[in-house]
């Protein structure tokens, strides 16, 4: 078969496009320098010379992908998934660019062939007999272009008059308050009317659904118009409303149509199921409407493809004049990529598509309604192709043992916050479902499974939506238990009051939020602010530290509290008592140790000044004990050696943690340190963990206390921070996985000379480092001949 070489050159170099910007494969040809170059995504001039094709595409690719390159990790939004279908649509736009330079007759041939041959299958498909075809990028152009269409139709002076004809009668457009948002604001915007020529319409909230249009408030808003002197001129209905996919009572709307002379117009993803073989009486009645929009490019995965506005009229002068057609050739050939499209996938094809998307809809509900602590919003439970979940209180009180009663206050706000984690969850770990958080204003936040608009772009199937509930099965449990120990985590905080603060924090969906307050007196507020960012930024870290399940964050990006702990989800066994002790015993060290060092080099200075005060006493005891000749070089010697003489110079230690010099004494004495405990020996956690078992958990044993595994805090009041540390010798010989303590720093023990000081273990070691050269240099000076001694003192 003969082939237009112009065409089978578009064909492959699209192929070709596709491979390179797919893959991203560098071609062999292309040198180091020159692929550097290309890869920059800073702007400047025009290159002298051409480059060629796969030099442009590779330039292309590196574009897309140079954000994640940069950030050394993969993107987190999925690209859409092209299949062949999705290559003839692309096709379609390069074929669309070059039959434009057709010849005009041939041209006007060839692209109303491809206009009423796209227009007469979509009529087909969807139920919508003897109808004209708009196609338009932008979702809403199409009504704006029927509301002129109808201006057009009821005011007859309008093409010569213009907007002064709209005077005498004000045109009224009537939309349902679960519409899509800002679609009637756009339509007054383009048509030139004012807001109060848009009717919003509320939905019923007694009886029926809670998203459907009240038809008998519709009624009584008409007639108000009527005798007002306005002119009812458009009403949209919805067949699957943008957040809950619910569908207005069509065949009544179009009634009520009919009797006012008003033209319905419907649209929405539900549809889509008017191309199945069996279609409900609710979405049937949208075959009777004046014009419906249906978007295929999204039903069935076609990317870039134009939306279609259906309509029925009989003047096409009038839809010339409203654009709803045109005389302009070129302007046919934005229904080619559609063409190309519906032919290759065939009439089997489109509703094999929509009846998977439908499919995996009823597969999920029906997985749904087995899962405790979910509450599933759907209208027609048989026939919907969107379903809509959350995490429902109620339900989750019964399973988990908790009372309604005792949450925390804003109840509502919190479930939201729950339900929009839920959802970016699910989204995250199975990116292939497609879900997405929408807030209605009756249930609240809401996690939505559209496949029809999601499946054929993101190739979900059946083991997707299994995946999906796998992950939610291991989410809700989370959930639950963080819901129930909401109170207690509050209650513990209080109890540490004032050194831990409890932050309200109703949009946090985790435990809660906590921050911790020092309690040094005579700062300042600044001094005070400075000091608790720091102590609560080392906070988070020990804690992120720990090895535990519970994740310890700032919070949200961009929140209103500020250096506050969050912790995220918990699961039914962690001991919160335990977990609240540890964070507040946690602050209070980083506390002391951050005040001890700020002070430290005012105590060196002190010791220091007092060390030169009694270093200059005991030289003046010397002297006036030994004597003025024993002083002298030579004549000292001499008498050292007639009538030896026993000094009683003492040996000094300077305590750093205390900041005072003290005597050694009693190190000689004892040939030991006295009173100074040693890292082996330091006592070992109270608190008894099994092997395997995380952090914050409660023990088989304990699983009906909170408190009986509590090992940092006040539940016994003997118990320092330091009997609750473990020594680096007991870690080492612990199994790994056995749960520890949090590792804080120890506190010595109180004794003659560090009574009332708590410092870390490395400056407890390191006031033995100067003990010890102290000590050296007194021994030293003591083992010193007689003679040089009393040299020296004579120099």
């Amino acid at each position: 078969m003969m082939v237009d070489s112009t065409l089978a050159q578009v064909g492959k170099n699209l192929t070709d496009a596709m491979r390179i910007l797919g893959d991203g494969q560098r071609e062999p040809d292309t040198g180091p320098e020159k692929w550097r170059l290309s890869r920059t995504s800073i702007p400047g001039p025009l290159q002298g010379d051409g480059q060629d094709v796969a030099t442009i595409l590779h330039l292309v690719h590196n574009l897309i992908h140079d954000e994640e390159e940069e950030e050394d990790k993969p993107s987190q939004q999925r690209m859409q998934h092209v299949g062949e279908q999705g290559h003839m649509a692309l096709l379609g736009h390069s074929l669309a660019a070059y039959i434009s330079v057709l010849d005009r007759e041939r041209l006007r041939k060839l692209t109303t062939r491809i206009l009423s041959d796209t227009t007469l299958w979509l009529c087909r498909l969807f139920r919508y007999e003897s109808g004209s075809a708009y196609f338009h990028e932008d979702e809403r152009d199409g009504l704006v272009k029927v509301c002129r269409l109808v201006i057009n139709a009821r005011y007859e002076e309008y093409a010569s008059e213009g907007y002064a004809v709209l005077s005498s009668r004000q045109p009224v457009i009537y939309q349902s308050a679960s519409g899509r948002p800002g679609l009637g604001q756009h339509l007054c915007n383009q048509l030139g009317l004012p807001l109060s020529s848009l009717c919003t319409v509320p939905c019923n909230t007694i009886f029926g659904s809670q998203h459907q249009m009240d038809v008998a408030l519709l009624d009584k808003l008409i007639k108000e118009d009527i005798e007002a002197g306005k002119l009812p001129l458009l009403l949209i209905a919805n067949a699957g409303t943008p957040g809950a996919g619910h569908t207005d009572k069509l065949a009544r709307l179009k009634d009520l149509c009919d009797q006012y002379s008003m033209w319905l117009h419907v649209e929405g993803v539900n549809l889509a199921t008017l191309a199945l073989g069996q279609v409900t009486s609710a979405i049937m009645a949208a075959s009777r409407s004046d014009s419906m929009t249906l978007t295929p490019g999204q039903w069935l995965g076609l990317p870039a493809v134009t939306a279609v506005t259906l309509y029925r009229h009989e003047d096409p002068a009038l839809s010339l004049a409203a654009g709803l057609t045109s005389s302009q050739p070129v302007a046919k050939l934005r229904a080619l990529p559609l063409w190309l499209s519906l032919q290759y996938l065939g009439h089997s094809g489109i509703v094999q598509k929509i009846r998977h998307a439908a499919a995996l809809s009823q597969q999920l509900l029906q997985k749904l309604k087995a899962l405790a602590s979910i509450k599933t919003s759907v209208e027609d439970e048989l026939n919907s192709p969107v379903v809509l979940f959350r995490f429902s209180q109620e339900m989750s009180s019964a399973s988990s043992g908790g009372s309604v009663e005792a949450y925390c206050a804003g109840e509502k706000e919190v479930l939201d916050a729950f339900n929009r984690w839920l959802g970016e969850q699910l989204l995250q770990l199975v990116p292939s479902s497609g879900v997405d958080v929408v807030e209605l204003e009756d249930e609240g936040t809401c996690v939505r499974f559209s496949p029809l608009l999601t499946a054929a772009v993101l190739g979900t199937q059946e083991e997707n939506v299994e995946d999906l509930m796998e992950k939610l099965s291991e989410l809700v449990p989370a959930m639950c238990s963080t819901m129930c120990l909401r109170q207690d985590f509050r209650e513990e905080t209080h109890r540490h009051s004032p050194s831990l603060a409890y932050i309200e924090q109703l949009s946090w969906p985790g435990l809660g939020a906590v921050r911790y307050e020092p309690q040094a007196e005579g700062m300042d507020e600044s001094r005070r602010k400075q000091e608790r960012e720091k102590i609560n930024s080392e906070l988070l870290k020990k804690l992120q530290d720990l090895d535990t399940d519970i994740i310890f964050s700032t919070g949200p990006e961009f929140g209103t509290e500020e250096d506050c702990i969050f912790v995220g989800m918990v699961s039914d066994d962690v001991d919160v008592s335990e977990l609240v002790d540890t964070m507040a015993a946690l602050g209070r060290d980083i506390e002391e140790s951050g005040r001890l060092l700020e002070n430290m080099t005012e105590v060196v200075r002190k010791g220091i000044l007092e060390a030169e005060l009694q270093l200059q006493k005991a030289s003046e005891e010397k002297l006036m004990e030994e004597g003025m000749l024993r002083q002298l070089p030579l004549v000292g010697s001499v008498l050292n050696w007639f009538s030896p003489f026993q000094s009683s110079v003492k040996g000094r230690t300077f305590n750093l943690a205390a900041g005072s010099l003290d005597s050694t004494e009693l190190t000689y004495s004892t040939k030991a340190q006295p009173d100074r405990p040693s890292l082996q020996e330091s006592p070992t956690s109270s608190s008894k963990k099994q092997p395997g078992q995380r952090l914050f958990r409660r023990s088989v044993a304990a699983s009906d206390s909170f408190s009986e595994t509590s090992s940092i805090g006040p539940a016994e009041e003997t118990t320092t921070p330091r009997e609750a540390s473990t020594s680096p010798r007991e870690e080492s010989t612990s199994p790994s996985d056995s749960i520890q303590p949090p590792t804080s720093p120890p506190a010595p023990e109180e004794d003659s000379h560090t009574a009332g000081v708590v410092v870390p273990e490395n400056i407890e070691e390191s006031s033995v480092q100067v003990d010890t050269q102290l000590e050296d240099a007194v021994v030293s000076e003591e083992r010193q001949p007689e003679g040089q001694e009393v040299e020296q003192s004579g120099r």
